[in-house]
């Protein structure tokens, strides 16, 4: 049988090789198990959708029966929804716990499964381990009842998750400002789960869709908002004059834009401009969260405003809890995942780039314009990014040596005055930083940078990567 186990966002696996309807129920029947054991008083209620990729609501469904024969109640999403979707109607319904059948930004070969707790968040890592622990006490598969049974009896229904959530969305967003404003986004839904929202939220007249039709093949690019898979993005944006380009992953819940020259706005700047808008325009206050490889512009904008700032290990895992447990402005990672005040303690794409928009309206400047005024006041912040598949041996002796000379004296001719290794080997230099970072997963090395120029940026990675043999 099959070991299922959880990675840093879910159970992610090929569809066909050990992602199958056996161990879909499987998996779901451990986590309906883990739900009574925490609602022993009456019937646990969960929320099940599903994103764009293959035989997604059909395995879906086959949730939805194991779920029901371990006595839990089903609200299924009628169609294909997002992500923040399901976090934020698990928490609007007052629900136990919603799922996703997502593989996220993964290749079109995989599929998922995430779990999001009653808050409208990631369930936490301690939540993951008791699922697991009903996994492994989990015995042989049972009968499943069927869909028209679980129906008759009450523990099944299906909703329209998608519309309630964008209802909610024009709630939080100044759509009518964004509507006067009349210039034309353009939207790389990458034929995933975010296709149309912009379109329903704004009117089919001022969007341009790209990739907005139903192909679980993604034409053969892993959906995953990063610049390398954006050019025709980049290149609607100038073609067809838009204002800006957004683009979503799979399953909606990260963030890639583009100016209105086609240059892409990195994760780093985005965030940057949400703390400044919340904080400067909407008058909002609380606290900074960012993963160890975000900005340290971020740092800059803690100190000008007076606001407390808090550095995680890398993944939005240890970010929703700090948004659970404090009052949180701004919390976001590098990738793209980005969550806000005032929403759920979610990544959401869609609501993260129309926000970007509506700080443009607002202040009635180009997105250019914006990220120009943010390194000018706080000082010029590029980074640089290389991940490098190698072999286990070399990604092992470049950590080791790492370690035993607790990291690199120098790196592209600057001094290093520290070393930080909460997630990775980081190097402070006067001017910047370099981290290298393992895969848990693969024989990769994840290698960033920050420094004040992109020429800076890219030799301090170079240098590393030159240093530690592993290019």
């Amino acid at each position: 049988m099959a070991e299922i186990r959880f990675g840093t966002d879910g159970w992610r696996a090929l569809i066909g090789d050990t992602f199958t309807y056996d161990n879909v129920a499987r998996i779901s029947r451990a986590t309906a198990r883990w739900l009574r054991s925490r609602h022993q008083n009456g019937t646990p209620e969960v929320l099940i959708g599903y994103d764009a990729r293959f035989q997604g609501a059909a395995f879906a469904r086959h949730a939805a029966r194991a779920f029901g024969s371990e006595g839990v109640r089903v609200v299924l999403s009628d169609a294909i929804v997002t992500t923040p979707a399901v976090s934020w109607g698990a928490k609007h319904y007052e629900l136990d716990a919603g799922i996703v059948i997502t593989a996220s930004h993964n290749p079109p070969s995989y599929n998922g499964f995430k779990i999001k707790g009653s808050y409208g968040g990631p369930a936490t890592p301690a939540m993951i381990r008791e699922v697991e622990r009903e996994l492994d006490e989990l015995g042989l598969n049972i009968p499943l009842k069927t869909y028209e049974a679980l129906d008759r009896d009450g523990f099944m229904e299906l909703r329209d998750i998608r519309s309630a959530y964008l209802a909610e969305l024009g709630e939080l967003l100044d759509l009518d400002a964004l509507k006067k404003w009349g210039k034309k986004i353009a939207h790389d839904a990458m034929f995933g789960a975010s296709q149309g929202h912009i379109s329903q939220l704004l009117g089919s007249n001022q969007v341009v869709e790209l990739h907005a039709e139903h192909n679980p093949g993604f034409h053969g690019v892993p959906p995953e908002p990063i610049e390398k898979n954006l050019s025709d993005l980049a290149q609607c944006v100038t073609e067809f004059g838009c204002a800006a380009g957004l683009a979503n992953d799979g399953d909606g819940d990260r963030i890639g834009m583009f100016d209105e020259n086609g240059r892409y706005v990195s994760s780093h700047e985005l965030l940057a401009l949400l703390v400044q808008y919340l904080h400067e325009d909407r008058g909002l206050n609380g606290s900074i969260v960012k993963t160890f490889s975000t900005t340290h512009m971020l740092n800059k904008m803690a100190e000008a405003y007076g606001l407390p700032i808090e550095t995680t290990p890398i993944g939005f895992k240890y970010i929703a809890p700090k948004m659970l447990e404090s009052d949180v402005l701004v919390g976001g990672e590098e990738s793209g995942g980005i969550a806000v005040k005032g929403h759920v303690p979610e990544r959401d794409g869609i609501y993260i780039g129309l926000l970007i928009v509506e700080m443009m309206v607002k202040r009635g400047q180009p997105l250019s314009a914006l990220v120009w005024a943010l390194h000018d006041e706080f000082g010029p912040h590029r980074t640089f990014r290389i991940d490098l598949h190698t072999s286990e041996e070399k990604k092992r002796a470049a950590l080791d040596r790492l370690e035993a000379e607790e990291g690199l004296d120098t790196i592209a001719g600057q001094p290093v005055h520290s070393l930080n290794t909460l997630d990775g080997y980081k190097h402070l230099t006067d001017d910047g930083w370099l981290l290298v970072r393992p895969s848990g997963t693969e024989p990769v090395l994840r290698v960033y940078s920050e420094a004040p120029t992109e020429e800076a940026a890219e030799a301090l990675v170079r240098d590393a990567i030159d240093q530690l043999g592993v290019g």
